[in-house]
């Protein structure tokens, strides 16, 4: 069994927790509901997050249970959550319990200001890897969908959580397995216009 915490907190970025919550959930379905996927905040009560999306987390930063992985989203709540003591503490503690941490776009400044990325290689938002870098004590990858450091799995920016967290999987419960969950989600991204590419006017 498995056991996925996911922090959610103002300004959370949506995708970042929900398209990894969409993997690890199938991915428990596929193993006859083996493993827990929580949404853990600092408060009870419903959590606005960046875009506005409302939810309702199932725990507080005090009455989880024990997790397996721990993940850290981004958005533009991680600017004031990285001074509130309370999350970067439980982060800092929660981390040295759990077997992986990870993170998706700027939720890497979570894990750096609660020590866990400190002296690790790690993956950010494209906009965020200056300021990331420059706070000392990191490594930014620039090239790299997401990094893997020891028990640390960093992502870049919002879709990036969904490879992550593929690849995740797979590391917990084989290749095959992940391949399953893809299909599954039809993940098989094709976007109809690139973003490093000019588009002809028609």
């Amino acid at each position: 069994m498995t056991t996925y915490g996911l922090l959610v907190f103002e300004g959370a970025e949506e995708l970042d927790f929900t398209g990894p919550w969409e993997v690890f959930t199938v991915s428990s379905m596929l193993r006859d509901h083996a493993d827990t996927a929580v949404l853990i905040a600092e408060q009870p009560g419903a959590v606005r997050c960046n875009k506005g999306m409302r939810v309702l987390p199932d725990h507080t930063l005090e009455d989880h249970p024990p997790l397996d992985v721990l993940l850290v989203p981004g958005g533009s709540g991680t600017r004031r959550e990285v001074s509130n003591p309370a999350v970067t503490d439980w982060v800092r503690r929660t981390s040295a319990a759990a077997t992986w941490t990870t993170s998706v776009c700027t939720g890497a400044l979570l894990l750096h200001e609660a020590g866990p990325a400190r002296g690790r290689r790690v993956a950010t938002h494209h906009l965020f890897e200056d300021t990331l870098e420059a706070r000392g004590d990191i490594t930014v990858v620039r090239d790299a969908r997401y990094v893997v450091d020891g028990p640390l799995v960093t992502s870049q920016g919002v879709s990036a959580g969904i490879d992550m967290a593929l690849w995740l999987v797979g590391r917990l419960h084989g290749v095959d397995h992940a391949r399953a969950v893809r299909r599954y989600i039809q993940y098989e991204p094709a976007p109809p216009y690139l973003a490093d590419e000019p588009v002809a006017d028609r």
